[in-house]
């Protein structure tokens, strides 16, 4: 059977780049987005560009029932999942602890928790049937370390890693390995666009100078994704520059010039 991936959130950025790793590979490529034209528009530039199968659908967050029919189209279309890279997140900005509503900080929940649970369970049943898979949640450095009103996002942030470990130890005998790579800051359109000051910010200040390009996060997910991390499983692979390695910064330094 052919060799298929499913990555969340992979309209653009890092997600895209994640879905066009596996494209080179010659992987069959299924898309996930909020809009469903934003997903037909990925998996055609993915499936142009590449040659490969692609195809992409809408996902509704904590919706079991969209999640069945997402993996059952997939079977229809010929495939049994073999890898899933859960890349999308519910980010909770601003929520100030003492302030955001309850349902607001429970959305962040049901989306890095329960529909990345939801999603890891019926790629699993489908990879059980093919003898075997890979499951990557891209989580963050955050789960580790957190940052100032961003309790919702840090905490489920590292209860994915809870999460990934167990999925690990559950569904090693079917042959599922279940990692999760933590990326630092990223050069998304936001750090490009400068906003809020952003290239100066304090996480820019890793010991290697720079923060992650999208390729960077991307070839770290085709390493648990595919047959080259076959024998890892309930593992993490940080990729901050080594932020996470240092007790402090060295502010003193001369940072990106533009």
């Amino acid at each position: 059977m052919n060799k298929s991936v499913f990555v969340t959130g992979a309209t653009n950025g890092t997600g895209f780049a994640i879905a066009e790793r596996f494209a080179v590979e010659g992987y069959s490529v299924f898309i996930g987005s909020r809009r469903q034209d934003d997903a037909d528009e990925a998996a055609k530039k993915i499936s142009e560009k590449y040659n490969v199968f692609a195809k992409g659908y809408e996902t509704k967050i904590f919706d079991e029932e969209n999640v069945k029919a997402i993996f059952d189209d997939i079977r229809n279309n010929g495939y049994l999942l073999t890898t899933l890279v859960l890349n999308a997140a519910n980010l909770g900005i601003g929520q100030v602890s003492l302030e955001v509503d309850i349902n607001e900080f429970m959305n962040v929940y049901n989306t890095n928790i329960g529909w990345n649970f939801m999603m890891a369970r019926n790629a699993a049943k489908q990879m059980i049937e093919a003898g075997g898979g890979s499951i990557v949640f891209i989580t963050s450095n955050s789960a580790l370390r957190v940052t100032e009103n961003r309790c919702a996002y840090c905490s489920s942030k590292s209860a994915i890693l809870a999460m990934s470990k167990s999925l690990a130890v559950d569904w090693g005998k079917y042959g599922i390995r279940s990692n999760c790579v933590l990326p630092g800051m990223i050069k998304t359109d936001r750090w490009q666009r400068n906003d809020n000051n952003i290239k100066y910010c304090l996480p820019n200040y890793t010991p290697i100078r720079d923060i992650a390009e999208f390729e960077d996060v991307a070839n770290a997910a085709y390493y648990f994704g595919s047959e080259q991390s076959r024998n890892t499983t309930g593992a993490e692979l940080v990729v901050d520059g080594g932020m996470l390695a240092q007790l402090t910064p060295n502010i003193n330094r001369e940072l990106w010039k533009d």
